[in-house]
């Protein structure tokens, strides 16, 4: 059985926010907590928290999200990874699920439509040439999560409901997404 950990990526410098995102309270709990429970809730063996002051610290600096899930990888060496940014306030279990329930099916990257992040990532022979050619030479810069994917066999999915993918990078954003998750269907 195909063993599979979840990702939390929050070792982004939250510039646009101005404070840490993974901080943010919602409902009440912190949109780490927040994303640890939608892993949980889809099952996952194992969460780790990707970022340079959590569990998984980055291995090469500002590689932006993927030199995170290459740390992860590199560090934790899983069979396939769920992955999931810190500022998705309104992203749902349900619609993770069906991310990893594909990916699982397929064995294949799976992501929604218009959005690469969440992620189901199986880690194979595709996504390990991938990673071994796009660090082997790091300049600074790190690789794109679309670069991966143009490489990796992956199959694009149209969530059940599209607004799970908003993102909160600005504190106007945030509170849109308050607006929207203080309704009692995304409590």
């Amino acid at each position: 059985m195909n063993k599979c950990l979840g990702v939390v990526l929050a070792g982004g410098l939250s510039s646009r926010m101005g404070q840490d995102k993974s901080q943010l309270s919602r409902n009440d709990i912190s949109m780490l907590q927040y994303s640890k429970q939608l892993l949980t809730d889809c099952n996952v063996d194992d969460i780790v928290i990707s970022g340079n002051n959590h569990q998984v610290s980055d291995l090469y600096t500002n590689a932006g999200p993927l030199g995170g899930i290459y740390s992860v990888i590199k560090q934790r060496q899983p069979q396939s990874l769920l992955i999931l940014p810190v500022d998705l306030p309104l992203m749902t279990s349900e619609t993770l699920n069906q991310l990893k329930m594909a990916g699982e099916l397929k064995q294949q990257a799976c992501y929604f439509n218009d959005h690469y992040l969440p992620l189901y990532l199986p880690i194979n022979a595709y996504s390990e040439l991938f990673f071994a050619q796009a660090f082997k030479h790091f300049d600074g810069k790190g690789p794109s999560i679309r670069a991966l994917l143009k490489q990796i066999p992956h199959q694009v999915l149209t969530p059940v409901n599209t607004q799970t993918l908003f993102n909160s990078n600005t504190p106007e954003q945030w509170q849109q997404a308050k607006t929207i998750f203080k309704r009692s269907s995304y409590v």
